[in-house]
């Protein structure tokens, strides 16, 4: 049995998703798992030929910081190895331009309020 906290994520990611399709982006994998860590959505911009991963973030109240701001340094790095990994996994995707998306779902879910940052972070090197 899930979680409320699980539930909520969930409901949080399809949101984000439909979102994200009504911007003509495609799905191509959802919860993306390894020992590396976790993809919420894999997604691919046709109009630029790119691999676009996305971490999703849900904040019901935003007093201490709206829910992008959740994205820490090191959740952006671990995000960039779980990509390579999927890279890896994936050639036929290799050749594909790549960029990190994040979403944020905030307020009530029923009537959420979403941002959506295109290239929100970039690998460093």
């Amino acid at each position: 049995m899930f979680s409320f906290k699980r539930r909520v994520g969930n409901k949080a990611e399809t949101l984000a998703l439909d979102h994200l399709i009504q911007q003509g982006l495609s799905l191509i994998e959802q919860n993306y798992l390894t020992k590396l860590g976790e993809i919420d959505i894999i997604m691919l911009d046709k109009t630029t030929d790119t691999l676009v991963f996305v971490e999703v973030r849900y904040r019901k109240n935003t007093s201490y910081g709206s829910s992008i701001e959740t994205v820490t340094r090191a959740k952006q790095q671990k995000l960039i190895r779980t990509a390579q990994q999927y890279l890896q996994k994936h050639p036929n995707y290799q050749h594909f331009l790549c960029r990190f998306d994040v979403v944020g779902v905030e307020s009530d879910l029923k009537y959420p309020t979403i941002t959506w940052i295109q290239s929100a972070f970039e690998r460093q090197e």
